[in-house]
């Protein structure tokens, strides 16, 4: 084992080597796990248009959910068997045709609402999810055996991809407002790019970020300690002599998942929290429960905008070291702290004007991006290859629970009101 160690110490400078290329190639991946979702949550103008009696900001968001939960619970429960690569390939392919299937059912639909074209995009909708749990659990997980910024990166790309859409849906919706369908043509612009976006996703994802040489130094130390799912990407980046790597079961011994969660519970618990935040307010308050404003139809699609331009930012402050948290107590307060927001929108949607509604979107999302990347850079530290990458995914679960409970939570908004339902 200690020769092991002596040649992964050796190699320090290939550890350094295309970093800032597997920066970026992590963040354009981290849009490409999101951009298709928040191109369905962006649109949903176009939706309340077409099926404006069906609450589709809310609908879609609890069709997904389920179907993200499920599959990540399953995967990360077999995730040390499983082959890292086929399962983000299979994941980003998924994401490049459901996307496409969406401008396929709108123009064999010729943009007509109705019960079955609901159902129809209810069904890509589920597609999405699958894709979802596929790529965040693997991709999480495989980032959480390399260095911490690799997994920023990756966080960070998917609150780009929010703040990515909500710009082209303002600039769509001011190109396409005047003119005869506007808001379908933009709609469809819309999910054309996010496809495209996908496509390169998956040529990246195979042969672009196997072969860089910090990828490759990482891969090697985990499959050094005794990880199975590198294999792969191993291979496909010309790596082919595995078996002094692997063999040895002294260097195969790794906590269980039961004992990864039981030691990063309150991790797991903080991300859970956090999202219930989140999704409780955003977006479905943001779409139908904050009243008439003089922005009139833009008063969403500013806050949207703002709570992902801000959430982007936010999922970039760790970098700055004096900003990132590694207390796991002041994590806990953080997390709690925010809970206050949620008064704090009611009152605002009653009494308050626009200005403090974008302010409160603001911090609702500075604060959402920053506690993720705190907690899922600092929660890996200390672990074996193979446990970070069980961990990451574990991490992951309680990640897409908190965003299903807040979306169920988020219907409550709609009590007393009247033809809420």
């Amino acid at each position: 084992m200690s020769k092991m160690a002596d040649r992964y110490e050796n190699q320090a400078p290939e550890k350094l080597q295309g970093k800032y290329q597997a920066m970026v190639v992590c963040c354009i991946l981290g849009i490409g796990s999101l951009v298709s979702w928040n191109s369905m949550l962006t649109i949903a103008d176009y939706y309340y248009q077409v099926f404006p009696d069906y609450h589709p900001s809310r609908v879609l968001t609890l069709v997904y959910q389920p179907f993200a939960l499920g599959t990540i619970v399953i995967l990360a429960y077999h995730e040390s068997k499983i082959n890292t690569r086929k399962r983000n390939l299979i994941g980003y392919i998924l994401f490049t045709i459901s996307t496409f299937l969406l401008i396929v059912l709108d123009l064999a639909t010729k943009g007509r609402g109705g019960i079955g074209p609901y159902i129809g995009l209810c069904a890509v909708v589920a597609s999405f999810g699958l894709a979802d749990a596929t790529v965040q659990g693997g991709m999480i997980g495989d980032l959480s055996l390399m260095c911490p910024e690799l997994v920023q990166s990756f966080m960070g790309g998917l609150a780009v991809a929010g703040a990515l859409t909500s710009a082209l849906r303002l600039i769509t919706k001011a190109a396409f407002e005047k003119t005869n369908d506007g808001l379908r043509k933009g709609a469809m612009m819309f999910l054309a790019i996010s496809t495209f976006i996908e496509f390169l996703c998956v040529m990246l994802y195979a042969y672009v970020f196997p072969k860089l040489p910090i990828v490759k130094y990482y891969r090697r130390k985990a499959a050094s300690e005794g990880s199975k799912t590198v294999s792969a990407d191993l291979a496909a980046a010309g790596i082919q002599n595995q078996s002094d790597l692997t063999d040895d079961d002294s260097k195969n011994q790794r906590l269980s998942n039961k004992e990864l969660l039981i030691q990063n519970i309150d991790y797991a618990v903080n991300l859970f929290l956090i999202y219930v935040c989140t999704l409780s307010i955003f977006p479905g308050f943001l779409y139908e429960n904050t009243g008439q404003h003089g922005l009139g139809a833009w008063y969403a699609l500013v806050l949207v905008a703002m709570y992902n331009c801000w959430d982007s930012v936010g999922r970039y402050t760790p970098l700055v070291k004096w900003l990132k948290i590694e207390n796991r107590k002041l994590i806990t307060i953080a997390v709690l702290s925010r809970y206050l927001l949620i008064p704090a929108f009611y009152f605002t949607a009653k009494y308050g004007d626009q200005g403090w509604m974008i302010m409160l979107v603001s911090v609702l999302g500075l604060t959402n991006g920053h506690l993720t990347v705190c907690i899922l850079t600092t929660a890996p530290n200390g672990y074996k290859g193979p446990e970070q990458n069980a961990l990451g995914n574990l991490l992951v679960i309680f990640l897409l629970g908190g965003i299903f409970a807040g979306v169920a939570l988020d219907w409550l908004w709609l009590i007393g009101k009247k033809n809420a339902f």
